[in-house]
């Protein structure tokens, strides 16, 4: 009796808490970060033109020619005209109904964070504001059942992820031949601003499987002056000298032979590399770090052509290009995955592809069968840290959480 008494007790307050005229000692609702209280307000959208300037912007969304120059002279430092984006999301809030309305506050979103709000009625002011942001850790168990894309949208899990887990395995799974049950059960670290996802900072870690028996473990260990951030449990880095495949390709279009016949002349002759079919402008990447030793034309069908001698033993070619990235010409270094040229159909070609080639010590060989060398494992110091890390992050995903 005495808790429902209690319950009844303050079920009353409540009630008169909400009706009725406000208690003169009652503190008024509290101001916003923001600024204002946008729900006091009718709230519409737009986005900046092409070309579009400050102060004519103003003068749209509802500022009069007078208060807009007005506006302009206040910027000051808080806000720069000159780095206005086409295509920036303004929020506009007004006073009154809509047959008769004043527009009181403007807000340009900078970036999805940071934001600009300008007071436009009465007194012409601004400000910025910085939306609050928090790290979040998060599990996702992605299963293949159609592709990697679909599946990590369907885990809830977002779709940075896919770019991330690219690049983490990129030397040890092929992504073009992901099978049904493939399983990435991974943990990331995620920005979040007032319940939106932003971006993934990056994955922590990630075991992945197929059918229980293989297993390649990603774990992530940020050690100072060292770009090679993953490693397996046993210290290996998972990074390669060599990618895969110099582009994301639809098929293997032709293998290596020393005698095919020459889809062009029709001549049985040696193809001493891959094809790979992908569309025309597809960006081809370096295989390894290296120098370019030879960037242009070729006359003896190749087209375009770009040679990388990566050390003492390894060069890969690159044929049939429709045109070459910015910068890359004899004696330029370049890094593993960055782009050199696009697929085209130059020289003696029937269609745009990739004709892909390697060479070891001088000699050609099939670039679908070479092994690449592991970059340099972990520091043996960082062991006990890895071994930790490992497992502390198995023992999550291995409880679902």
């Amino acid at each position: 009796m005495k808790a429902k008494i209690l319950l009844i007790f303050v079920s009353s307050l409540l009630i008169a808490s909400c009706g009725g005229n406000k208690s003169k000692n009652q503190e008024p609702e509290p101001i916003p970060p923001i600024g204002f209280r946008a729900s006091d307000y009718i709230h519409e959208s737009t986005k900046v033109k092409s070309g579009e300037t400050f102060p004519a912007l103003m003068r749209r969304i509802g500022l009069s020619a007078e208060d807009a120059a007005t506006m302009t002279s206040r910027l000051d430092t808080i806000f720069s005209p000159r780095k206005m984006k086409a295509g920036a999301l303004v929020d506009m809030y007004f006073s009154g109904d809509s047959l008769q309305r004043k527009l009181e506050y403007a807000v340009y979103h900078n970036t999805k964070t940071r934001l600009t709000v300008f007071k436009c009625a009465d007194s012409l002011y601004l400000w910025n504001y910085v939306r609050p942001t928090e790290k979040q850790t998060v599990y996702s168990d992605i299963v293949i059942e159609s592709s990697l894309w679909n599946d990590t949208v369907n885990a809830g899990a977002p779709v940075d992820i896919v770019g991330e887990l690219s690049d983490i395995y990129a030397w040890t799974v092929n992504f073009f031949g992901l099978q049904k049950g493939d399983r990435f059960q991974t943990v990331y670290t995620q920005t979040v601003c007032e319940g939106e996802v932003l971006y993934v900072d990056h994955v922590d870690f990630c075991r992945y499987t197929r059918d229980t028996r293989d297993e390649v473990i990603a774990i992530r260990m940020d050690i100072q002056g060292n770009s090679d951030k993953y490693f397996n449990q046993k210290g290996d880095n998972l990074r390669k000298a060599f990618l895969k495949a110099p582009l994301n390709f639809k098929r293997v279009s032709s293998k290596f032979s020393y005698a095919r016949k020459h889809p062009v002349t029709g001549k049985v002759r040696p193809h001493t590399g891959v094809d790979y079919a992908a569309p025309m402008g597809t960006p081809v990447v370096a295989l390894g770090d290296g120098q370019v030793i030879s960037a242009g034309w070729t006359t003896t069908g190749g087209g375009n052509v770009i040679k990388i001698r990566h050390n003492s033993v390894y060069t890969t070619g690159y044929m049939h290009l429709k045109g070459f990235a910015k910068g890359i010409k004899k004696g330029a270094k370049v890094k593993q995955g960055q782009v050199i040229g696009y697929v085209g159909s130059t020289g003696t070609s029937t269609g745009p592809h990739l004709d892909f080639r390697v060479w070891q010590n001088g000699n050609p060989i099939d670039p679908l069968k070479m092994k690449s060398p592991a970059a340099d494992p972990l520091p043996k110091q960082y062991k006990p840290q890895l071994d930790s890390l490992c497992a502390m992050y198995l023992q999550m995903i291995d409880n679902g959480n």
